[in-house]
């Protein structure tokens, strides 16, 4: 997907931005831009992009989002229905890597710092100990002034720096196009639809029409912004889905299947493990044990 150069804007005395947003969903385009990103879930769900990657995400979600990673996090349909008791609720940090001046960056002491910064451009989901520590960081930051806010964004960068509690999301460094408005609004318009219309078959002649395309020229222009085909993007689309309501636990595998898109049980099941790596039923036992050592570590 194509995506749009965002201009991050603050005013002049502060050397980051910190933000803390309650919105009824998230409202951002597919964009990059040259500040880094940490980005908390404190309330919501949805499915995100960097780069190439599409994932759900839940309360609690940290990311870090390099410089000019495009992203965007999109809010699941239900937040979309004028709900007011429903909302997503996020914390947004967004620094330049020289934000603090050229020199810290130089000193020996600080050389995990650029270290970090090459990582940041793959995405980086924080997990763990660190988790939790960002998140305290980030609510502190919010309120701090003057020198105890670049003594919070140092002990964030430092957490970031020295954890292992990580993983990448983009694998090795694959390239992304600049954009104009016009083409960034059509990919938008084609995420949008797909997005809405996942559970249904969607044939290359319709979402050519939809981005005003012919069918060759839409899918030449979708797999040179993407690295992927249209139809994978879609399969993508139907797993984080299905990923989502196995978690909840609530609907039979079979059922989860063709509520998704797909036509039959061992075809769903061959792209969820491709997409995945593994099985429905393990996606589901690793979630639970997952879940279980978070609850056993929080309650020490």
């Amino acid at each position: 997907m194509k995506p749009l150069f965002r201009k991050v804007t603050d005013k002049l005395e502060n050397s980051y931005i910190v933000r803390h947003d309650i919105l009824p969903h998230f409202k951002n385009i597919w964009h990059y831009h040259p500040e880094l990103e940490l980005h908390y879930i404190i309330k919501g769900e949805g499915v995100r992009f960097i780069g190439d990657k599409i994932a759900n995400f839940s309360p609690g979600e940290i990311v870090l989002v390099g410089e000019n990673l495009p992203h965007t996090w999109r809010s699941g349909k239900e937040y979309y229905s004028n709900d007011p008791d429903l909302t997503i609720e996020v914390i947004v940090i967004q620094f330049l890597p020289d934000c603090l001046g050229d020199d810290l960056l130089k000193l020996p002491e600080a050389y995990l710092i650029p270290r970090l910064f090459e990582k940041a451009k793959s995405g980086m989901v924080i997990t763990g100990q660190a988790n939790a520590r960002l998140a305290n960081l980030m609510h502190r930051a919010l309120d701090a002034t003057n020198l105890d806010k670049i003594i919070i964004l140092l002990s964030i960068l430092q957490t970031l720096a020295e954890t292992e509690e990580y993983e990448l999301i983009v694998n090795g460094r694959a390239v992304f196009y600049q954009s104009d408005e016009t083409d960034t609004q059509r990919l938008n318009t084609v995420c949008n639809y797909t997005l809405a219309n996942y559970k249904k078959e969607i044939s290359l002649e319709e979402i050519s029409a939809i981005s005003n395309l012919s069918v060759t020229s839409f899918c030449r222009y979708f797999k040179l912004m993407t690295n992927k085909t249209y139809y994978d993007f879609l399969i993508e689309i139907r797993i984080s889905h299905a990923c989502r309501a196995l978690i909840e636990g609530k609907t039979l595998t079979e059922v989860i299947c063709f509520d998704c898109g797909f036509n039959n049980v061992s075809n769903f099941y061959r792209h969820f493990k491709k997409v995945t790596g593994v099985t429905p039923l393990e996606y589901k036992r690793q979630y639970l044990n997952k879940s279980k050592s978070l609850l056993s570590k929080a309650s020490v």
